[in-house]
C-alpha cells in the first residue's frame, strides 16, 4: 500500500488489486461511520482510494501504510435485481470467446452475484465484479460511437450498464430497462460502491 499526498487535504492510496481497493474502501467507510475518521469524500477506483477533506493527511498516510486492512465483509443489504434481456449484438462473440452457447452466457451471467467495485465513466455507471477471471473479455477493437442506454456490457473483469447513450467499446450482451441515474431520486445513482447486484433474465 502506498499513500500519496494530493494537495493539502487529500490522499491517494494505491493498492495492488481491485479486491484490496474494495476492502480498503469498506474499512474507511466503516471508520467514518463510527466516527474514528473525519473525511469529506472517499472515492474508490480500480486500484486506488482517494480521501479528500482530511485534517491530517500525513498522519493518516503513516497509519494506513502500517496497518493490515481486513477483507471487505459482505453488505447485509439485499442485492439489487436488474431484469435483463440477453439480446446484445456481441452476445455471440462473447459466447465464442467463452467457448459456450449464447444461452449459457446468459445463464452464467445471471447466476453470478456482482458487487459494485467503483463508479465512473458516466453518472450512474458502476464497474461490477463477480465473474471468475476465466470469463474476462477484451474490449471491442473498434468502439461504437453510440451505445444505447440500458445496455448490459462486459470488458475485462467488469460488467457495466450504460446509464445513458454514449460512445463505448464494451461487449454488449443484453438490455435492461432499469434507470441507473435519476436526478429526481435520492440518491440519484441506483448503484454505489459496495452494492450487491444480481441480473435476472427476462423472457
Amino acid at each position: 500500500m502506498r499513500a500519496l499526498p494530493v494537495g493539502d487535504a487529500a490522499l491517494l492510496v494505491e493498492v495492488s488489486s481491485g479486491d484490496e481497493a474494495q476492502a480498503l474502501h469498506a474499512e474507511l467507510v466503516r471508520r467514518r461511520a463510527e466516527g474514528s475518521l473525519t473525511v469529506r469524500e472517499i472515492v474508490p477506483a480500480a486500484r486506488t482510494v482517494l480521501l479528500d477533506g482530511l485534517a491530517e493527511p500525513a498522519r493518516l498516510a503513516s497509519e494506513l501504510t502500517a496497518a493490515e486492512v481486513p477483507p471487505a465483509a459482505p453488505r447485509a443489504r439485499e442485492a439489487i435485481e436488474l431484469r435483463v434481456r440477453y439480446d446484445g449484438p456481441d452476445l455471440a462473440d462473447v459466447a465464442a470467446h467463452w467457448g459456450v452457447s449464447p444461452s449459457e452466457v446468459a445463464r452464467i451471467h445471471a447466476d453470478t452475484e456482482f458487487t459494485v467495485a467503483f463508479c465512473g465513466f458516466a453518472p450512474g455507471f458502476g464497474y461490477l465484479t463477480g465473474l471468475p477471471a476465466r470469463y474476462d473479455v477484451p474490449r471491442r477493437a473498434t468502439p461504437r460511437t453510440a451505445v444505447p442506454a440500458g445496455s448490459v456490457a462486459l470488458a475485462g473483469p467488469y460488467t457495466g450498464v450504460y446509464p445513458r447513450s454514449s460512445p463505448g467499446g464494451w461487449q454488449l450482451i443484453g438490455t435492461t430497462d432499469a434507470v441507473l441515474w435519476d436526478h429526481a431520486r435520492v440518491p440519484a445513482a441506483l448503484l454505489s460502491p459496495g452494492t450487491r447486484v444480481r441480473f435476472v433474465e427476462s423472457v
